[in-house]
């Protein structure tokens, strides 16, 4: 006979057995970026103080709110490129630092090397990484088949378009595989034509990579087109308003954004964005 793990009862005592494990289903797990006690100020301009704020990873989510609320500040500091007076960042439970980030800038322009072609600039987080050139090339070459990339990336960035410069950024972007994904206002500097196409691209990636993006933009039609959920920020001291869910369906066609669906989330967030603005 095999030996019994419960222990004999002595004069006195009361049996006790292990409790049963109840067979509750367990809840999904669903990783978070969490934000807590954020605070920053420009001299005496206190722009945030105390904020906290969690987010789904795996989701696209857009920033919105009044000029001047710290919108881009608030992705600078959450990506690293901006120091916290005080605050935490994590991702799934991981500091900045542990986790994979890249950023396309508003500036295309400023963001490429002009002295390097095309194709260079986006090797160039892979070679700052140490990748080897073997494994250099197979990544360029797998992201490259994926989007079905058409520019000519021998071409130097100055012999671009504005298009196809911030085309070649977010590729730079993407080539390191990011957990998450920062655009501060990426399509602000290009014409309305060149604005819906890349739109469509963003959503083309998004829809095959399911990477962490986090949009600022000052376009309301925009960061809802391109989101699973809309931060709406209040004025300085900024605080979150609502996050409002954009339970709309991919792609974000022509369909979709001028249908009633679209329309409704619209109105809601012009509505709470006026609120904060008369404030």
């Amino acid at each position: 006979m095999g030996r019994s793990n419960i222990a004999p009862i002595r004069a006195g005592e009361v049996a006790t057995m292990p409790a049963p494990e109840l067979s509750m289903p367990k809840a999904p797990r669903q990783p978070l970026m969490t934000v807590r006690g954020l605070r920053k100020a420009f001299d005496d301009a206190v722009v945030y103080d105390d904020f906290a704020i969690d987010l789904p990873l795996k989701h696209f989510i857009s920033v919105f709110g009044p000029n001047g609320c710290g919108k881009s500040t608030l992705i600078n500091m959450v990506s690293g490129l901006l120091p916290m007076d005080a605050g935490e960042v994590l991702y799934d439970g991981q500091l900045i630092s542990e986790t994979r980030v890249s950023y396309v800038f508003q500036n295309y322009r400023e963001a490429l090397f002009p002295w390097l072609r095309a194709i260079d600039n986006i090797h160039y987080p892979l070679k700052v990484m140490g990748a080897p050139r073997k494994e250099r090339h197979r990544r360029v070459e797998k992201l490259l088949a994926e989007f079905e990339v058409r520019i000519d990336l021998n071409a130097y960035p100055y012999t671009l378009s504005g298009g196809q410069q911030q085309t070649v950024s977010i590729l730079r972007a993407l080539v390191t595989e990011p957990e998450v994904l920062f655009l501060d206002e990426p399509f602000s500097a290009l014409d309305y034509e060149m604005t819906m196409f890349m739109r469509e691209q963003l959503q083309k990636i998004f829809m095959k990579t399911r990477t962490t993006m986090l949009l600022v933009s000052h376009d309301l039609d925009e960061a809802i087109e391109l989101a699973d959920k809309v931060v709406l920020l209040t004025r300085r001291p900024t605080r979150v308003a609502e996050i409002v869910d954009i339970d709309l369906p991919w792609p974000r066609n022509l369909e979709v954004t001028t249908g009633e669906s679209f329309m409704a989330l619209k109105r809601h967030c012009l509505d709470r964005f006026w609120q904060e603005v008369k404030k």
